[in-house]
């Protein structure tokens, strides 16, 4: 009789790599993009040519100075270049955009140690510099197409708002974040493929929502929220951003936790801030706090006492 092998940890074990996992991103992201592109011409092509060539030559350089193992192929800073021009104007100067795709590779992932040890989503922390470095360049979002204020600034002025418009996408705003529904194409194949499920964005955008009723002035009010639904970074930042491995909680209570937190300071910034936005930094700020949400969240082992657990002890 054959004895049963035993082995450690992990038990359970995936065929997908993160080479897969980020292809699989970059597939779902490219709805987005090609509404992206034909929404604002080609010049979005090239902001986001850009940025994803000078994410994957910054990690490549880092990875050379370093002397670390080559992982360019991997697609990572693929998807880090594609998600931060998703995030900007198509209008924004090719050199600004490429500095921005510089601080996300090199000082918020590469310094910290690489893929997988960043503690911030890489390509909201490159627009955020970018924002704080170039405000006007950033809210810039004038076009041959649109010369108007985007959706969310004109209803947090109380101006009224085409939700249909919104949804499809004929609106002024960044590269990627105009089309709700080339976000939620692209979303339902993350879903179906196992790469990201709806504890994380279904907790942020319902706690979003019931925000938006208890403090939005209009109680509930399907036309008022489904406007602040389909403006802005939302959904883009609930089904892309958010999800990130890295910087989300490990258990599915703290993913819990932790879109509530985003939902709470997403209505926060938007209904009471100066800027009709605020994904960007909820998600940061959310980030900041998983640590924390996973100290108090992670279930502890068996046998191990729940005190000493937390204090990092053994029994």
């Amino acid at each position: 009789m054959s004895l049963p092998k035993v082995s450690s940890n992990p038990h359970i074990r995936s065929a997908a790599d993160t080479r897969l996992i980020m292809f699989t991103v970059i597939l779902s992201l490219v709805p987005a993009l090609g509404y992206g592109i034909y929404n604002f011409g080609p010049r979005a092509l090239l902001v986001t040519l850009c940025c994803i060539v000078t994410c994957v030559l910054s990690e490549l350089v880092m990875e050379l100075i370093l002397k670390k193992k080559i992982r360019i192929s991997d697609f990572s800073a693929c998807v880090t270049g594609l998600l931060i021009a998703l995030n900007l104007p198509v209008s924004i100067p090719l050199w600004q955009a490429a500095l921005g795709c510089v601080f996300a590779i090199v000082v918020v992932r590469e310094l910290f140690g690489g893929l997988g040890k960043n503690f911030m989503n890489p390509a909201l922390a490159g627009r955020c510099f970018l924002i704080i470095s170039f405000p006007s360049a950033m809210t810039d979002f004038a076009t041959d197409a649109y010369t108007g204020a985007t959706p969310l600034a004109v209803l947090k002025s109380g101006g009224a708002v085409n939700v249909k418009d919104m949804f499809f996408g004929s609106i002024p705003g960044t590269i990627g974040e105009t089309s709700v529904l080339m976000l939620l194409i692209g979303a339902a194949l993350l879903i179906l493929t196992g790469v990201i499920d709806l504890w994380i964005p279904g907790s942020y955008i319902l706690s979003f929502i019931v925000f938006v009723c208890l403090f939005g002035s209009h109680g509930f009010d399907p036309a008022f929220i489904s406007a602040h639904l389909a403006g802005g970074g939302l959904m883009l930042g609930a089904f892309f951003m958010a999800t990130d491995y890295v910087t989300r909680p490990v258990s599915k209570k703290g993913q819990v936790v932790f879109g509530i937190f985003l939902g709470i300071m997403t209505g926060i910034f938007r209904l009471f801030g100066p800027s009709a936005e605020g994904v960007s930094y909820a998600i940061i700020l959310g980030n900041c706090i998983v640590p924390l949400i996973d100290k108090f969240t992670v279930p502890v082992p068996f046998g191990v006492s729940p005190s000493e657990f937390r204090k990092g002890g053994k029994k």
